[in-house]
């Protein structure tokens, strides 16, 4: 009987509104788009069932958390709710290479970290560096986007500009792609 009454149909939109409250909170907390979506459906449900109560059956509540949750996925997956820029979601870890990005805790051989300027929905990476220490603050550019979040980077010097870059991961794409060819020897010839 007392559960019948914690549960009952006017405390289920409140219950549903304080699940999506604690779940977008988790969110802020730990991002990964882990429980955005469900948080946003709940939240969304229970907002509807608590300022409109004749909507506050369970199965009106279900249908909303439902079409709350895929209007949810379809706003951060295809409308890009979470991006900066167009594009900035990786579909996997080699698009970061090349990426730019700044060191925001020292990055050594063995520890720091760096945010990624196109680095997705959690731009910030765990990173090592190639050789020597680098300060926080500085540009740098993913040499080795390892298998996880965890980056080599290098640091970038100031003058080389985006053409530059773009010109260095060319030549990078095409190495990679002919390994046995000598490019150096071609632009000697040149």
């Amino acid at each position: 009987m007392l559960l019948q009454q914690l549960v009952g149909p006017e405390t289920l939109p409140l219950l549903l509104t304080l699940a999506g409250l604690v779940l977008s909170i988790m969110e802020a907390l730990a991002p990964g788009a882990n429980f955005i979506v469900v948080g946003v459906a709940l939240l969304g449900a229970g907002l509807a069932g608590l300022f409109l109560p004749v909507l506050a059956t369970p199965f009106v509540l279900g249908a909303m958390v439902l079409a709350f949750g895929a209007i949810a996925l379809y706003a951060y997956r295809d409308l890009g709710l979470y991006d900066t820029d167009e594009g900035s979601q990786t579909s996997d870890s080699s698009d970061l290479k090349g990426s730019m990005g700044r060191v925001t805790e020292r990055v050594t051989p063995t520890e720091g970290e760096v945010k990624i300027d196109d680095g997705g929905f959690s731009p910030h990476y765990s990173a090592r560096s190639m050789n020597g220490e680098i300060s926080e603050g500085t540009r740098v550019m993913v040499v080795d986007p390892g298998g996880g979040n965890v980056v080599t980077v290098d640091a970038v010097d100031a003058e080389r500009d985006e053409i530059d870059r773009e010109l260095d991961r060319e030549r990078q794409r095409r190495e990679e792609s002919e390994p046995d060819h000598d490019w150096n020897r071609e632009r000697e010839r040149e």
